[in-house]
């Protein structure tokens, strides 16, 4: 039986001794309260009593939602939400004391993150606009990143992303800013409305004003061709009249029966075409012989040019 107590004592050292770390994770380990060694992932051996475990550090990546607030240059309220992903530097031991020293605890430690991340984004806030912060957002996670990265790696940590998800202004600030993007979009509507009309009316100007070059083109080119075939019209008539003034002089008669045939002739087109006119003629012997010696008047400076 004395055996048992030895062996027990035994089973128990062993049992203290064997330590398993979870993977993703390391274990510090102090003695007597002072930092010893660390123990990564797996099945590791400690001395029993002495050794003890400080702390279990995740080296998995961790995320954190982040709310605050800032002010802009010209005193405008904005609201941001982010989401910040970190890890440990790595498992080397600088960096895991680091980790496992430099703060109390998770608590102290999310704290100093989130007011370096809100000191950052403010103070580049300070110095814009409020128009200028929505489409700055690329920029405001550049400016943090570059500022972030130095403590962190002090604290043993790295900075993987920086996340704004959401940027909103006070609610009279929201609907100023809708009221100009209105008043811009009715702006530009009306712009692209007046140019599609000013090009409307310009087409149609161009079309009215090509329609007259070719109705005055038509119209020239018409009035060329009458005049043609009157001219044609008027030497095939003075032949005609010319052959048939020879012909009755041959014959005996006086050419100036032509003259009055042409007369009567174009009295009866009048008379057939004049639509309801009244013409009045002498149709006495007197007035018949007055017709004649006027048309022979005017025969006979003819007859003595040639």
């Amino acid at each position: 039986m004395g055996y048992i107590i030895p062996l027990l004592v035994l089973i128990f050292i062993v049992f203290a001794s064997v330590k398993t770390v979870a993977q993703g994770t390391v274990a510090v380990v102090t003695m007597f309260g002072k930092y010893r060694r660390i123990m990564l992932p797996g099945l590791n051996f400690k001395i029993p009593i002495i050794e003890a475990i400080h702390k279990r550090i995740s080296i998995q990546n961790r995320s954190s939602d982040l709310e605050f607030q800032a002010i802009t240059f010209d005193q405008a309220n904005v609201y941001f939400k982010a989401m910040i992903l970190y890890s440990v530097l790595g498992q080397n031991e600088e960096t895991i004391k680091n980790v496992a020293f430099k703060f109390i605890d998770e608590k102290n430690f999310m704290q100093a993150l989130v007011r370096t991340v809100e000191g950052t984004v403010r103070s580049f806030v300070a110095t814009k606009k409020q128009v200028e912060i929505l489409a700055l957002r690329h920029e405001i996670v550049s400016e943090v990143k570059m500022h972030l990265d130095a403590s962190l790696e002090s604290w043993g940590f790295h900075l993987i992303d920086l996340q704004i998800n959401d940027i909103t202004f006070d609610k009279a600030i929201i609907e100023s800013m809708a009221k100009v993007v209105a008043s811009q979009n009715l702006k530009a509507a009306a712009e692209n409305e007046g140019q599609a009309l000013l090009i409307t009316k310009t087409k149609q100007a161009e079309a009215e004003g090509n329609a007259i070059k070719i109705a005055a083109a038509a119209e020239r080119e018409a009035q060329q061709l009458r005049g043609q075939g009157i001219t044609l019209f008027r030497e095939e008539a003075a032949k005609g009249i010319s052959v048939a003034a020879k012909e009755m002089t041959d014959a005996g008669l006086d050419s100036s029966l032509i003259l009055f045939q042409m007369w009567t002739e174009a009295l009866k087109h009048v008379a057939e075409n004049g639509k309801g006119n009244v013409i009045f003629l002498d149709g006495s012997p007197e007035g018949m012989d007055k017709t004649m010696k006027q048309m022979m008047a005017m025969e006979m400076p003819r007859r003595q040019k040639n």
